[in-house]
């Protein structure tokens, strides 16, 4: 389905969360103004799933959430910000050349496609697009280097599609660049995947600096839904050792695949010995432990200003 397609059958959709007052009427024009300021954006939350590490899990854990959120009536949005397209090529788009992420950024000068131009169904049926990448997106990304006002461009682009979805999901790239600082601080929550091995912890802690840094300077407002172990067998000494050693660091550790807290000390007595081995991408389970903490930020989560 492309976006013409989409724009016509989008309000006839039975979705759960969907609004219910808004008639052909009420259907925006496809070049709608960005929001002026950050409270326009309330009725989208948005979650930026980073690591600068590559080989984590990112893409996996977006695809994952994001279809998990849709089986369960939320509109949600997928944004592919990594030029290697990934999880653009994971959703079964061949190409974007030319309708993708980074026609809609634009580089050193605003983008001349719109963001509900470039969105692709992935799943029939299912509330749920993909805002595609393409290698475009690394020029575009250059560019952006030299324009004012740079890190909120992606705040911006989101905010012409807020009514539109529920939950925005970010797939960052493997690098601490404008696109993923443009995707920290367009969120109003990060989710950090991570594998229990040695260099990745190396990789996070440098990386939960650099979101200290961002929270200070760009986004007071982000919060960390929690560091995520995407790839966990109880058997392997380093990953136990791995995972002990985050929580001793009091780091905020999901126990999505982790099993029960003190079980994944391994042994033959305990916990340990009836878990399996998890691996996000392919554990349901995980999947929907992950969905159910998600959904319970998204309805507890209060609209900035807020009492």
């Amino acid at each position: 389905m492309d976006a013409a397609t989409m724009r016509g059958v989008r309000e006839d959709a039975t979705q759960p969360h969907a609004r219910q007052d808004r008639g052909p009427s009420a259907l925006r024009a496809p070049h709608r103004a960005p929001a002026r300021d950050l409270n326009e954006l309330l009725t989208l939350r948005t979650i930026a799933v980073a690591n600068h590490k590559s080989g984590v899990g990112k893409t996996a854990t977006v695809h994952a959430l994001g279809a998990a959120l849709a089986e369960r009536g939320r509109r949600v949005l997928l944004v592919d910000l990594d030029p290697q397209a990934t999880l653009t090529a994971f959703c079964g788009v061949e190409s974007a050349a030319g309708t993708s992420m980074a026609e809609v950024f634009g580089g050193a000068l605003p983008g001349v496609v719109p963001l509900w131009d470039t969105l692709r169904e992935v799943v029939p049926g299912l509330y749920l697009f993909l805002a595609p990448s393409d290698l475009a997106l690394a020029a575009a990304e250059l560019g952006l280097i030299s324009r004012m006002g740079r890190e909120d461009v992606l705040r911006k682009i989101l905010s012409t599609v807020a009514d539109d979805f529920d939950v925005a999901i970010l797939d960052c790239p493997s690098s601490l660049g404008p696109l993923s600082v443009n995707a920290l601080t367009a969120a109003q929550a990060v989710l950090v995947p991570t594998q229990p091995h040695i260099p990745d912890l190396r990789a996070l802690w440098f990386f939960l600096a650099t979101l200290e840094q961002i929270k200070h300077e760009l986004n007071r407002n982000i919060e960390t839904l929690g560091i995520l172990v995407t790839q966990y067998d109880w058997r392997l000494p380093h990953h136990r050792a791995a995972v002990d050693a985050m929580h001793a660091a009091r780091l905020p550790v999901l126990q999505v695949g982790l099993g029960q807290p003190g079980a994944q000390t391994g042994g033959s007595s305990g916990g340990a010995s009836d878990q399996t081995p998890t691996y996000l991408a392919s554990n349901r389970e995980a999947q929907a432990e992950l969905a159910d903490m998600v959904e319970r930020w998204l309805d507890f989560e209060k609209p900035l200003g807020s009492p």
